[in-house]
């Protein structure tokens, strides 16, 4: 389960190309990759920055894909997330599962971007023409979250 948090980009066929090397048991490939946006909540953004907690960050991206590891019958996944300056355009996160069928697949990597879009130590600031603004979580974030939390 490879958990990687950096400042180069990636590239995304490399990067699964690797992830499913060597595993003919693999039925399906599912991913997901987050880009920064050129409007965000109605004003123009110029740059992004992204901050983190070396060493925390990444046992937070590790815990969560071990819980999805427990929750379904996955043969890998794959966590790239940038940090400091980024573009519009530029990709920002990689989250990859690989499983022996696809509804397994979708399941885990919605589960895991979910989660790390929610739990994981990010802080994204962005510069408008306004000045610089954080961006705090969004609503729909925690109510993406809550359908993977048990009832009651």
């Amino acid at each position: 389960m490879p958990i990687r948090v950096q400042t180069a980009d990636f590239d995304l066929a490399a990067e699964i190309a690797q992830l499913r090397r060597n595993d003919p048991g693999i039925g399906a490939v599912v991913s997901f990759v987050g880009t920064v946006r050129d409007i965000n909540d109605g004003a123009s953004v110029a740059t992004m920055e992204l901050e983190h907690y070396p060493g925390m960050t990444e046992k937070a991206l590790q815990q969560i894909v071990a819980d999805a590891k427990t929750r379904w019958d996955i043969c890998d996944a794959l966590v790239i997330h940038r940090v400091g300056p980024l573009l519009p355009l530029d990709q920002i996160v990689l989250v990859a599962v690989t499983s022996r069928h696809r509804g397994t697949a979708f399941a885990a990597c919605e589960f895991i971007i979910d989660y790390l879009k929610t739990e994981a130590p990010f802080w994204k600031k962005e510069q408008t023409p306004e000045g610089a603004r954080w961006v705090d979580a969004r609503d729909s974030d925690a109510q993406a979250l809550d359908k993977w939390k048990p009832a009651g």
